[in-house]
């Protein structure tokens, strides 16, 4: 712990912490040991049969994943929060059924959670400063090798669910996981019981089949992973699975029970953006590169960049309902300028019954 910190009750600051936190936004906030040995041995079998695809970032980390101390020395207690991100947004399933419209997973249709979450870590690390002064400390939001579900899991936040997904009985699945690491000796949190049963509703509507058992994701065949993650052509045996789910997948969370008693976000960032929570995939794939840029800067979205923004759309309509408005999209860019883009396209057009 730093030299500069004043001393104080490890029991009275948790609690104060968990408060401060509370206050600033978050919905949720726990407090968890660096002991990560079980889950190290889950992670180890999932990277030995692949399901990481591309993903070679989760391999060359494991080591630094479960052992907090590895990623910042002298970790000995890990501050978990939980901040809702459900927008006001139309509602989920009836735009998957529109096949003519695009299906943006709700945690993209607002500003880049990244910096939200971020921006408020650092707040509550100085309020706690403020409190004892400067201790050792480190900001994570989903942007380092961290296990944030497990550790999420580990101080009561939630249970991991079979979608390996965290749940929680008061608030589903739709939020987001922030982490601080500090040197400081706080007693941690409890696990909380698992409330899955026997259900398995989040298995059985995959599209792709990438819930391969409960709690083992094959990322090779997840829409969120085929959407965002791969830079490469998307599999064509998958291209037909993916329907109009343009930028990540739902599907698992719209139909798991728990999120009946998810609560829509009050954060403003998290407002959807540019009519992306129903807009027509036409009118997505028209526009220009810079209005891709302009539009979606700031959002989680920009980082898959234009050429796969566009391959994602051209797979989107080549699984709408067949149209001249359709086809003549796709045309516009048969010649485009990007291999990857012209190859989506030319799929697409071929469903269509064009070649």
């Amino acid at each position: 712990m730093s030299d500069t910190a004043k001393s104080f009750d490890c029991t009275h600051l948790a609690h104060s912490i968990k408060t401060w936190g509370r206050e600033l936004g978050f919905q949720a906030v726990g407090i968890a040991d660096t002991e990560l040995g079980v889950a190290q041995g889950r992670l180890a079998d999932w990277l030995s049969a692949g399901f990481h695809g591309e993903m070679d970032y989760m391999a060359r980390h494991g080591s630094k994943r479960a052992h907090p101390a590895q990623l910042r020395p002298g970790t000995s207690s890990i501050i978990s929060v939980r901040m809702n991100y459900q927008p006001q947004a139309a509602a989920g399933w009836p735009v998957i059924a529109a096949r003519d419209k695009a299906y943006v997973a709700r945690y993209a249709l607002g500003r880049d959670y990244h910096k939200v979450l971020r921006g408020r870590l650092r707040q509550l690390v100085r309020r706690i400063e403020s409190e004892i002064g400067a201790f050792g400390h480190r900001v994570y939001t989903d942007s380092a090798p961290v296990m944030e579900v497990e550790l999420a899991a580990k101080c009561g936040l939630g249970w991991r669910g079979k979608h390996t997904l965290l749940l929680s009985r008061d608030a589903g699945s739709y939020f987001f996981l922030g982490e601080i690491y500090t040197d400081l000796p706080l007693p941690p949190d409890a696990r909380v019981q698992e409330h899955c049963g026997t259900c398995r509703k989040c298995i059985d509507i995959c599209p792709t089949g990438a819930i391969v058992a409960p709690r083992k994701l094959d990322a090779r065949r997840c829409i969120s992973y085929l959407t965002i993650e791969l830079k490469g052509p998307i599999p064509l045996e998958l291209r037909p699975l993916i329907g109009n789910r343009i930028y990540g997948c739902d599907d698992c969370q719209l139909i798991c029970p728990w999120n009946q008693y998810a609560r829509p976000s009050a954060e403003a960032d998290f407002r959807v953006r540019h009519g992306l929570d129903e807009a027509q995939l036409t009118e997505l794939f028209a526009w220009s590169e810079s209005a891709f840029h302009e539009r979606m800067a700031g959002s989680a979205i920009h980082r898959i960049g234009f050429e796969r923004w566009s391959r994602n759309l051209a797979v989107g309509l080549g699984n709408a309902p067949s149209s001249e408005a359709v086809i003549t999209a796709l045309k516009s860019r048969a010649d485009s300028a990007s291999a990857l883009v012209r190859e989506h396209v030319a799929w697409a057009l071929q469903r269509h019954g064009i070649t």
